[in-house]
């Protein structure tokens, strides 16, 4: 993972946003151009935090793998569905997410991976799936009949989407947690210094996680567009 992230993070960034999907929200049958079709205003995933921000108009670098949805193409291009994905149908499934991303955050550096094999979540696996889900984990408009009223516990497997991002949101959030440490005071708790650290290595540290949250910095903060041309 280490390698990993130096992959994905240069101009001083280190740190990476995990994002999912989980399960990705694709219909029953449905071509991977036509599931995105759907996906235009925002992207299908969500931070894998508790923090308050939860969306992302715009990033630096990722790596998006998407596993278990199937290929199939539609007989025919449904009325609703919008024209430029039509010609995406040739494409192979990577090509069709690249395309997705680049659209999505044009010029960051972008990698796509698509696996065919779904996510096992037979037992032990927790069971807390919604009744309008498949046993493969494909979304429907209603739930089955036989279906209970409780968590659907038929699920045997689900498509999934995960994504890690160099993202500007992070400048908030590391900043956020170099304000909320230097709002501490340490020489009052005895347990850092019984543990070694020295209260000069703290501050030091604690610079080192400023000048980290300032490289996530742009010109609009969180929701603005990259101007720096990582991508090049």
């Amino acid at each position: 993972m280490v390698h990993f992230a130096d992959s994905l993070t240069f101009s001083g960034r280190k740190v990476l946003a995990a994002w999912a999907s989980l399960p990705f929200p694709a219909s029953p049958g449905s071509s991977l151009p036509a599931t995105l079709s759907a996906h235009q205003q925002d992207v299908p995933w969500e931070l894998l935090s508790s923090w308050r921000e939860q969306k992302v108009s715009c990033c630096f670098a990722q790596s998006v793998v998407l596993r278990g949805v199937c290929r199939e193409k539609p007989s025919s291009r449904s009325p609703g569905q919008q024209q430029p994905w039509t010609s995406l149908h040739s494409e192979s499934p990577r090509q069709v997410l690249q395309q997705y991303l680049h659209s999505h955050f044009p010029g960051a550096f972008s990698t796509a991976h698509v696996l065919q094999q779904p996510c096992d979540t037979q037992p032990p696996f927790p069971q807390f799936f919604s009744p309008l889900l498949t046993r493969q984990g494909f979304l429907q408009d209603k739930a089955l009949a036989h279906s209970p009223t409780g968590p659907n516990r038929d699920v045997q497997s689900i498509p999934v989407l995960a994504a890690l991002q160099a993202w500007p949101g992070l400048h908030q959030l590391l900043g956020g947690l170099c304000q909320d440490l230097g709002a501490r005071h340490v020489r009052r708790c005895s347990s850092f210094f019984t543990a070694g650290l020295e209260h000069e290595d703290f501050q030091e540290a604690l610079e080192e996680l400023r000048t980290l949250a300032q490289c996530y910095e742009t010109g609009g903060g969180a929701g603005g567009s990259e101007e720096e041309g990582d991508s090049d």
